[in-house]
């Protein structure tokens, strides 16, 4: 099975990449972008609703909030590079923060974007879903 970004990739014509020279800010740029397609994949499959009810769902799931809930819930689990691509994303220095987002979470998503960013680029989709699907489930338990 192709992975994502190499069908992209192929299908763009896009030049390879040396994922070393990209800041950490882009690659939470590009993984804010695949997290969200993932997400709004998943709800979109759980039932065929209204739209507003749709982006709602999503948007409860992609806030910075929830970012750094699901980093938090899957860190035991981070390889030593995934955990270094993390800290990179969450002492980036950024210009802008999210809305109605304490500092804290702002930067701690920023760090779990970069990591699904780096994943996402380095060709480790089925990674990126393992966490994904992983940090979700532990949520969901916490809700219960």
């Amino acid at each position: 099975m192709n992975d994502i970004f190499q069908i992209i990739k192929e299908q763009m014509n896009l030049k390879d990449i040396n994922i070393v020279d990209y800041s950490p800010l882009t690659l939470a740029y590009i993984g804010d972008g695949i997290y969200e397609i993932v997400i709004r994949t998943v709800i979109v499959d759980e039932a065929n609703r209204q739209v507003n009810k749709i982006h709602k769902a999503a948007s409860e799931l992609v806030k910075a909030q929830a970012q750094a809930k699901m980093i938090f819930a899957i860190q035991e689990l981070l390889t030593e590079d995934e955990l270094t691509i993390y800290k990179r994303g969450r002492n980036a220095k950024a210009v802008t923060r999210a809305k109605n987002a304490s500092m804290s979470d702002y930067r701690t998503a920023t760090g779990f974007e970069a990591l699904m960013g780096w994943l996402y680029l380095t060709g480790q989709s089925e990674r990126m879903m393992e966490l994904i699907r992983i940090g979700l489930e532990k949520i969901g338990e916490e809700k219960e």
